[in-house]
């Protein structure tokens, strides 16, 4: 059994009504009783808004680790003496790819946290702001839209825009995804 430390239980206990009009703890219940929270293909409908309630600050250790394991040695992000005296920022900025997978990351729990079998793609990424440590990040995700698998009944594909936002509600990442999820029934939704 997981067990959460007490901020994030509150934040998973938050009433979230989901297109349905239902609240999560009834689609959870309903579903499997495994306590994923993720929806099914089903579930999602096209136009809808989450805007999660999950909200995380980023650090410079979550930047110079993220850094130094994915092999990216540039000064920009880690040296601090560089980032002062040699760019137009004055300080480090967040790797961008951290940023990418932090805005998609607190999308899951909401969105397709064990309800998705794969990610098939991201596209239209961009970072119109720069992530710097100390900014705290929120996240909205829109559906875009949704078709039924071709090639497996039980399956269906949901396009998502994720976008990101800082502190002062300045849009600092966007990308559109597209996840392969699993259907509930293979009637149509």
């Amino acid at each position: 059994m997981l067990i959460l430390p007490a901020p994030f239980r509150v934040l998973l206990r938050e009433a979230i009504t989901y297109p349905t009009g239902r609240r999560r703890d009834s689609l959870r219940i309903k579903r499997d009783r495994t306590g994923m929270p993720g929806l099914y293909f089903e579930e999602f409908e096209e136009g809808h808004i989450f805007k999660h309630p999950i909200r995380r600050t980023v650090t410079e250790t979550d930047n110079v680790l993220f850094s130094t394991m994915t092999m990216n040695p540039a000064a920009l992000h880690l040296d601090h003496h560089y980032a002062e005296t040699e760019t137009e920022f004055g300080k480090p900025l967040v790797n961008s790819l951290f940023t990418l997978g932090l805005m998609i990351g607190i999308s899951v729990n909401d969105t397709t946290h064990g309800t998705t079998i794969a990610n098939l793609g991201m596209t239209d990424i961009s970072f119109p702001k720069p992530v710097f440590q100390g900014d705290t990040l929120r996240v909205e995700t829109r559906v875009v839209s949704k078709r039924r698998s071709k090639s497996r009944p039980l399956a269906g594909i949901v396009t998502f825009e994720h976008k990101a936002y800082n502190q002062h509600g300045v849009e600092v990442a966007t990308c559109i995804r597209q996840a392969f999820m699993h259907a509930k029934s293979t009637e149509e939704a």
